[in-house]
């Protein structure tokens, strides 16, 4: 299956959800499926999962979404392990499993395109709801279960190669964190940033 055509299909499940998007495709892909100032990129390889889990650690009310690639929780395994430690019910983990490093010119990362069972790692690691998908309908079921109960939730796309051709974003991630750090404010009643006191007097 191809991840525009899941993330396509999963669309209309989503209401008000956060997305943490990891660096390569699932970016720019979501965001021309779902453009939104509640969706952020990640551009270090390997954080979005420990992003993820502390915006659903500080926002327990809000369901966060998580889409991973191989390459990039190979390099922080261990979140899952952080993620099972601290149980958090809002939190779900998607990953786009295509056996490359795909945003650096699609070399195989080898050590995850063998027999390593990512959801078997991390029911291991203790998020119950661990489940691999190999179909859009498979996917859908996991979602739409995913945002009915309480997780945490770790699903394992298995995916074809390649991206689609979708518009690339309007902002970069410096830009695109503080569209998404007012989104939150707005959306969830708080106050995150605030201007240095020499900046306030400037707006009067």
């Amino acid at each position: 299956m191809k991840r525009f055509e899941c993330l396509q299909a999963i669309a209309p499940l989503i209401k008000d959800e956060l997305f943490v998007t990891t660096a390569g495709g699932a970016t720019n892909e979501w965001n021309a499926v779902r453009p939104s100032d509640g969706n952020i990129q990640v551009k270090t390889l390997g954080l979005c999962s420990s992003i993820g889990l502390g915006l659903a650690i500080g926002l327990p009310k809000r369901k966060v979404f998580v889409f991973d690639g191989d390459g990039a929780l190979w390099m922080n395994l261990g979140s899952l392990a952080t993620i099972g430690l601290h149980q958090p019910k809002n939190l779900i983990h998607i990953l786009w499993d295509n056996k490359q490093y795909e945003s650096s010119g699609g070399e195989p990362t080898v050590a995850t395109a063998g027999t390593i069972d990512f959801a078997g790692i991390a029911k291991s690691a203790g998020i119950k709801n661990s489940r691999a998908v190999g179909t859009v309908d498979e996917l859908k079921d996991a979602v739409s279960f995913a945002l009915n109960n309480d997780g945490p939730h770790f699903i394992a796309a298995n995916i074809e190669a390649g991206r689609a051709e979708v518009p690339p974003l309007k902002y970069d991630e410096l830009e695109n964190k503080y569209h998404f750090i007012r989104y939150v404010e707005d959306t969830e009643g708080k106050s995150i940033l605030r201007l240095p006191q020499s900046a306030s007097y400037l707006l009067k």
